[in-house]
């Protein structure tokens, strides 16, 4: 083989070799772990006591709540853009809300009602069932994979189901010594059915698609289970907000539970984050929580004091929205990017110029060999 072509061979080898490892350095040190470090962001609703309660991503990639005082839908832009949308008149007190597959909102009304609303503001009520009772605050909405729509009824002890045309089925709820169900929030579990809280018989419900409910007792008593999301690791996480834990249900049924760093957190709403962990918020201490799917929960504070934390929900843009019913307030989590420290920058910049240094000693010890 030609020395000189040989020679170059072995350079270019080598060159690339060096920057591929540089690239694959710098890569490592952006996408390493996120440190600690978040930002929240605050925006004061215009309506003053709305008390924002659900919150979730609409179909058109902005984030809408439901306004449980004055009787209207919010909807606010990723850049912090706030409009209000009034429901007809009437006690509606909106509550949960979800985004369904026919591409409308969908809320819990006072009074055992369901409202649909499209992204431009047209609404329609539907009646859940002829018994009057109201839904006392905590019934859950969202979207199933059947392509309907799932709720609880506390008051009533069921799950009900609606579909996108706004047909309703009832499911009752089995009892436990001679105690009668309360469920609070419901969500679709990897495993295709329904899985909800319990407030009342202090477990954790499954329910499938036909209706049949298996129900899985919780071992700390009284915790008061409350928020259910199915996390990324394909178990479901609920939080006890009596208890101030975060716990764990596998689709087979086994139960872990992680207690909060700060004690009586009154964790409630639990969602998915963008980064793979799951994020709750914690009512009573005023924090935003964060546990890994192998159990180490960080908590953050909210920068406006008693600011009275609902829920959380992921958002399109790879950020966390949660309402603050107290301070009225809508608040958005942008989560760190991990970028290389002076340390790390300095390994970068050697690396580099210890390659550019060895280039030019190979390329002068070719020279002289000629």
């Amino acid at each position: 083989m030609n020395k000189k072509y040989s020679f170059y061979r072995t350079t270019h080898k080598w060159t690339s070799s060096l920057l591929l490892s540089t690239f694959a350095l710098v890569i490592l040190l952006f996408t390493a772990a996120p440190g600690s470090a978040i930002t929240i962001q605050e925006f004061p609703l215009t309506t003053i006591n709305s008390w924002p309660l659900g919150i979730t991503t609409g179909p058109d990639r902005n984030i809408w709540f439901a306004e449980s005082n004055n009787n209207k839908i919010g909807r606010i832009t990723p850049e912090g853009i706030i409009s209000e949308l009034p429901l007809p008149e009437g006690f509606n007190q909106p509550n949960a809300i979800a985004s369904g597959s026919d591409k409308n909102l969908w809320v819990t009304l006072f009074g055992a009602r369901i409202g649909r609303m499209s992204p431009s503001g047209t609404f329609t009520e539907f009646v859940v069932t002829a018994n009057s009772i109201a839904w006392a605050y905590g019934n859950g909405i969202t979207s199933g994979p059947d392509g309907n729509l799932w709720f609880t009824q506390p008051m009533q002890h069921k799950i009900g189901q609606i579909t996108p045309a706004g047909v309703v089925t009832e499911f009752d709820l089995p009892t436990s010594g001679g105690q009668l169900a309360g469920p609070v929030s419901i969500t679709v579990g990897p495993d295709g059915n329904m899985w909800f809280t319990d407030r009342v018989l202090n477990s954790i419900g499954q329910i499938t698609p036909s209706g049949v409910v298996t129900s899985f007792k919780i071992s700390t008593p009284y915790c008061v289970p409350w928020g259910i999301a199915t996390g990324p690791d394909g178990n479901l996480w609920f939080t006890e907000s009596e208890a101030g834990k975060i716990g764990r249900i596998t689709p087979d049924g086994i139960i872990t539970e992680f207690i909060t760093p700060s004690p009586n957190s009154g964790p409630l709403s639990i969602a998915t984050g963008p980064d793979g962990n799951i994020w709750f918020v914690e009512n009573w201490t005023n924090k935003i929580g964060r546990i890994t799917p192998s159990g180490v929960i960080t908590e953050f504070d909210v920068p406006t004091v008693d600011s009275g934390l609902e829920s959380i929900t992921a958002g399109p843009d790879g950020t966390l929205w949660f309402t603050e019913g107290k301070a009225n307030k809508i608040g958005r989590i942008s989560l760190s990017v991990s970028v290389p420290t002076l340390t790390e920058w300095g390994m970068i910049f050697f690396m580099i110029l210890a390659g550019g240094y060895s280039l030019y000693r190979l390329r002068h010890k070719h020279k002289l060999n000629y």
